[in-house]
């Protein structure tokens, strides 16, 4: 499962780093756009297998943040 950014902003913060086990609904990521921080969340459970951004990256809407396994 592909973890997406939601809108368009920059990476504040990576919540989770590879190998671990997340749940469902766990914030991941969190986003900085407007001056705002949005948590990025896991539709479900599973094992994080790559992380696609760093802390600082921009990223647009509907970019894979995270790789769920």
């Amino acid at each position: 499962m592909e973890i997406r950014a939601e809108l368009t902003g920059v990476v504040w913060q990576v919540l989770v780093s590879i190998g671990e086990e997340i749940a469902g609904n766990q914030d991941v990521v969190i986003l900085e756009s407007m001056k705002m921080e949005i948590p990025i969340e896991s539709e479900r459970g599973g094992k994080v297998k790559e992380i696609k951004v760093q802390e600082g990256d921009f990223v647009n809407e509907g970019d894979v943040l995270v790789v769920v396994d």
